[in-house]
């Protein structure tokens, strides 16, 4: 009895010492964050564990388990949901059953999972889509784009753009009752990066005649070149997304080459050649004060070319929107970008308000101290948050106000 008493104490013990994991102060619910990191920390360990043995890729693995969140596209009283497809891509497409005055808006949505996971058919997404349809009347394209590491850069931000410039198409616009002139893009995380690589493509593409009116970018990824910013320093090991993990993401989008992968890791990836592109992404030179702290800007460490040569979309504006000249930016739409205190990513969206800003264009950035990278996809049982409802509502508000 009492060595079963005792082994029930030890497994006790390593359980809590797994689950628990100091949490900002600021987070209002810790708890609830910490079970929630503390399970995708246990399925990303699965993953490694089963990659190790040679069993399945890690983002295999991580997709089998983000596909158990698949729900149907169900309508209901206030949308009407069907899974259909534009330009050969699917997408997840929501109509509003309201009467509506003229035409509607419309917003064309990219779905997060660092260019290897997720789909529009997740629940988190399902729900975000559908509550944006009904709550803004608007015609909302979920769009499900081909992912890594089966597919790689370019094949997600052509996917992408081909269901926005077909969706743009005046003819498609007045088949859902779409205003041509009241249309944005929109994405989190990986996909607040498509969606700002799509409208920076639109503004150089003379087929498209019905430009964007906005663009809302979630904690989006904006550069691949300084992984070794303030944020990657001090948010290494924060919930959802780790330093770790978004460089699995970023070498996994543009190749399975393990190598990519480990250059990334030091930082020293990018050749002497392509040294002029960081000054787009110098943070001395963009970042407040305050996200500065006590980080000294350290001049890069450059990398062998033949990484650059062999895959070269790290440096393609199409996969790094943050190194765009200053003459393309001014162009862009109205924009709206969410940064999260405790994320990796935080910085790169603070580089590109402030790069906007100095452009002319109109930005909103609302930054949220108190939230974690994915927040405001966790409105929903059993992974619910005040924070995520709050965030959500403010991105709401702006589209509302806005397009």
């Amino acid at each position: 009895m009492g060595s079963k008493l005792l082994c029930l104490f030890l497994a006790s013990v390593i359980l809590a010492y797994y689950i628990y994991s100091p949490m900002p102060e600021d987070f209002e619910e810790p708890w609830k964050v910490m079970f929630i990191s503390a399970t995708l920390r246990t399925l990303k360990h699965l993953a490694e564990v089963t990659e190790y043995l040679g069993l399945q890729n890690y983002m295999e693995v991580l997709t089998l388990i983000t596909n158990t969140e698949y729900v149907m596209p169900m309508s209901d009283e206030n949308v009407t949901v069907t899974d259909t497809e534009f330009n050969n891509t699917t997408v997840r497409l929501y109509l509003p059953r309201k009467a509506s005055d003229g035409l509607r808006r419309a917003v064309v949505y990219f779905h997060g999972g660092g260019w290897c996971l997720g789909q529009a058919g997740m629940k988190s997404y399902d729900r975000l889509t559908r509550r944006t349809s009904d709550m803004l009347n608007a015609v909302v394209v979920s769009v499900n784009y081909r992912l890594a590491p089966k597919y790689h850069f370019p094949i997600q931000f052509e996917d992408v753009y081909s269901v926005t410039k077909f969706f743009l198409q005046s003819s498609v616009l007045s088949q859902y009752g779409v205003d041509p002139d009241r249309v944005g893009v929109a994405g989190d995380s990986a996909g607040g990066n498509l969606a700002a690589a799509v409208a920076q493509q639109l503004l150089e593409d003379p087929e498209v005649k019905n430009k964007l009116k906005i663009q809302a970018l979630l904690y989006p990824a904006l550069q691949a070149l300084d992984l070794n910013l303030p944020s990657y320093r001090e948010n290494e090991n924060k919930p959802i997304l780790s330093k770790s993990l978004i460089i699995r993401f970023w070498s996994g989008y543009f190749t399975s080459d393990l190598s990519l992968r480990e250059a990334m890791t030091s930082n020293r990836h990018v050749p002497v050649e392509s040294s002029h592109l960081f000054q787009f992404v110098n943070w001395s030179n963009l970042l407040p004060e305050e996200m500065k702290k006590d980080h000294v800007y350290v001049s890069p460490t450059y990398g062998s070319s033949e990484l650059a040569q062999k895959y070269p979309g790290f440096l393609d504006l199409r996969a790094s929107p943050l190194l765009a000249n200053d003459a393309q930016l001014q162009k862009l739409p109205r924009t709206y970008i969410l940064t999260c205190q405790h994320d990796v990513l935080r910085d790169d969206g603070f580089m590109y308000a402030r790069r906007l800003q100095r452009a002319g264009v109109p930005v909103t950035h609302d930054h949220a101290k108190d939230a974690f990278h994915g927040a405001i996809t966790f409105v929903s049982f059993p992974a619910e948050l005040a924070v995520g409802h709050r965030l959500f509502n403010r991105y709401i508000e702006w589209l509302n106000e806005n397009l």
